[in-house]
């Protein structure tokens, strides 16, 4: 069966007027509601009237409405991402995987930053929910934000976070493994003296796990500076040259991620200390930073945008089935070795 009705009349006469759905069915010579069919991909629609509507779309240059066509399906195909901070690099990859799995299904992101929106006074939560986006992506820390428990939409928890996730999927790599592979590597390199500079936050708490583990089992002393901190590169900054004024003996540091490594690496510059010459540094997120010719440092590559990819797809799972049973998936991370370690001096 094939749909039609009367045509329509051009609904405007402004040839600079953003073209209609009524203005592609006045060129066509067919019904509103047959380009609708269209637009749907309806095939009861024939094949010359179906061509005669896309000729008429590409010489008007029409686009359809999102927001109608959200209306119709009672959905908004927007998905919102709750970060912790802009400047920290690791969310340019999971952003990344995230797109790579959204964007061909029709799906837009939408970014706030949680502590930006703190100073606002604004709770980004609640800009979500006025949005209404059909489902939300937490990769930040639960400050400031209502418990995920009164949610009433789809979420989807990426990263290792301190809060309660409730009944919602959770997609990271695996942090204390990272960390053990950090420590592993500098103690093969001959490293006896390893610090540790940690932070505030799961991913931090984690890590900081992993390296107490890691060093115990090899039989060496930990050492952790920061633990109550940021994990900024100033922090970073100020907890190794804390480490360094207090402290005798340190030929590596492993820091909670690369921007805390930068930090520490401009300590270690100011104290006169060369890298890896007279101390190896290890950083973990393997940002881009990380993977620059000048830094050339070694860090934990935790798969950022992996874990972005499985969180979409778990994601749009749990919007398809809101009911489906928990997800709870570790990514297992490795280490990318660099020029910033290298046995300690003798």
């Amino acid at each position: 069966m094939e749909w039609d009705d009367c045509t329509v009349k051009a609904s405007t006469d402004s040839a600079s007027a953003r073209p209609t759905i009524y203005d592609v069915a006045h060129r066509a010579g067919v019904s509103k509601s047959l380009v609708s069919l269209v637009l749907r991909g309806s095939p009861n629609v024939s094949d010359p009237r179906r061509e005669a509507v896309q000729a008429a779309i590409d010489e008007l240059g029409y686009r359809p409405s999102r927001a109608a066509s959200a209306l119709a399906a009672n959905r908004t195909q927007s998905i919102g991402l709750l970060i912790d901070d802009f400047h920290n690099p690791w969310f340019v990859e999971v952003l990344r995987g995230l797109r790579s799995v959204l964007d061909p299904a029709g799906w837009n992101i939408s970014v706030a930053d949680l502590q930006l929106e703190a100073l606002s006074g604004r709770n980004p939560l609640d800009g979500f929910l006025a949005m209404h986006v059909d489902g939300l992506i937490i990769a930040a820390e639960p400050h400031a934000a209502p418990p995920l428990r009164n949610l009433d939409v789809p979420f989807v928890v990426a990263g290792v976070r301190e809060l309660d996730s409730g009944p919602a999927d959770v997609v990271a790599s695996d942090e204390v493994q990272g960390a053990g592979l950090a420590v592993e590597h500098l103690v093969q390199l001959g490293h006896r003296r390893i610090a540790h500079l940690s932070g505030t936050g799961g991913s931090a708490k984690a890590r900081l796990d992993g390296y107490l583990r890691s060093v115990r089992a090899a039989g060496l002393e930990p050492l952790v500076v920061g633990e109550s901190g940021d994990t900024t590169e100033e922090a970073g900054y100020t907890a190794a040259r804390e480490l360094f004024s207090g402290h005798d003996g340190v030929t590596a540091v492993f820091a909670a991620n690369d921007t805390m490594a930068l930090g520490a690496l401009a300590a270690l510059k100011e104290h006169g200390l060369r890298t890896p010459e007279d101390v190896s540094v290890v950083g973990y997120d393997n940002t881009p930073l990380a993977e620059s010719r000048y830094l050339d440092l070694t860090s934990i590559d935790s798969h950022n945008a992996s874990i972005g990819s499985e969180a979409a797809r778990a994601l749009l799972g749990r919007i398809a089935e809101p009911s489906a049973p928990r997800r709870q998936l570790l990514l297992a991370p490795s280490l990318m070795a660099r020029g910033s370690t290298a046995a300690p001096p003798s």
